[in-house]
């Protein structure tokens, strides 16, 4: 065979080699969006594992060298797993803890966003720019975020997703600063108040920022010894500072729950969460009658709140979590009934429970 003959050969062969790979690619996107909806991690590791110990039994069996099919392999995979987890808005700087739980509950093959408040973080799962977004919801020692809640009452998005990271705040500094030179701390308001008695003891003059880790970002940039950050470990790595003093939390029991949001809703998994939001009318027993449908049908709530409405004076919402999906029929009939005693009510979302 003539060599124009075997290069127009090989030229066949890698035309089909691409469409193969961008079905994979494809596929693979479809399996992320099905983990998505299951509240499955985008990483897989055993399940990587087994595709390369398959393809080293091929190249085998076709006598080519599995080291290098394998290497051939992994680029392909990394490609799969960067459609898998698509892209993620988050509040913050790059080290913050709302980027943390992003990779905890989808893994590291997700591409993020960092956003400087929550409003753009909807706003950006809103118009499209994202598919996801990530949002904190409450803590356990400073109780709820009560911007994620307004906006989750005003936003189209839905709830698809929880997640929860243990929080371990640090205080952190140049890389020549010492605790005892230190005067003034940067964080967000809620780590400076879960540090209140590490903070008040050392009596420093407290700065709240909107950002944990863009705190971080801002000392360094500023470059002087006596201010410092509080903010997590990595935050110090990421942007080469000083951790001072670890775990200044007053409580070791502190934990930060995230809402996953989307466009989509997550369908039913059999261990499930709904999250719902509704008003009142002004009448004895209102409230007692509402979560009645629910307690009714031995459906159990896991959390209820109540915010302003910013409409009137002393009027509320209230938020309700509880076990099960809205598409259940037991729970469609509840919510039906709900909607009788209710001025309106509001699926923000059915989402698998966090693990």
């Amino acid at each position: 065979m003539k060599l124009e003959e075997l290069r127009k050969k090989i030229d066949d062969m890698d035309e089909q080699i691409v469409k193969l790979i961008a079905e994979r690619v494809k596929i693979a996107e479809d399996i992320g969006h099905a983990k998505r909806q299951q509240g499955k991690q985008v990483e897989d590791h055993e399940r990587e594992k087994k595709v390369l110990e398959n393809v080293k039994n091929i190249s085998i069996s076709a006598g080519i060298n599995e080291a290098e099919i394998s290497k051939i392999y992994k680029e392909i995979m990394a490609v799969s797993k960067g459609m898998q987890g698509v892209r993620v808005a988050f509040q913050g700087e790059v080290g913050a803890y709302s980027e943390e739980a992003a990779y905890q509950f989808f893994g590291l093959g997700i591409e993020l966003k960092p956003c400087e408040s929550l409003d753009d973080v909807f706003k950006a799962v809103e118009g499209g720019d994202v598919k996801l977004g990530i949002v904190p919801v409450e803590n356990s020692l400073e109780g709820s975020i009560s911007r994620t809640y307004d906006l989750l009452l005003d936003s189209i998005v839905k709830v698809c997703g929880e997640t929860q990271i243990r929080v371990v705040h640090n205080l952190i500094g140049v890389p020549e600063a010492r605790l005892d030179l230190v005067k003034k701390v940067y964080s967000h308001p809620q780590a400076l108040g879960q540090c209140k008695r590490f903070l008040k003891q050392l009596g420093f003059e407290l700065k709240p920022t909107y950002d944990t880790a863009g705190s971080v970002k801002m000392v360094k940039e500023k470059g002087r010894p006596d201010e410092a950050a509080i903010a997590s470990a990595r935050a110090s790595e990421i942007y080469g500072m000083k951790v001072l003093a670890r775990g200044i939390e007053d409580n070791p029991n502190n934990f930060t729950r995230f809402f996953i949001i989307s466009m989509e809703d997550s369908l039913p998994t059999g261990n499930d969460k709904t999250s719902i939001v509704f008003s009142l009318k002004h009448r004895p027993g209102a409230l007692y009658c509402a979560l009645s449908e629910l307690a009714g049908r031995k459906i159990n709530l896991t959390k209820i709140e109540s915010r302003p409405t910013r409409q009137k004076a002393w009027e509320y919402n209230f938020y309700v979590d509880f076990d099960g999906h809205w598409e259940d029929r037991v729970f469609k009939e509840a919510l039906e009934k709900l909607e009788e005693s209710t001025i309106f009510i509001k699926v923000l979302g059915s989402y698998p429970k966090v693990r």
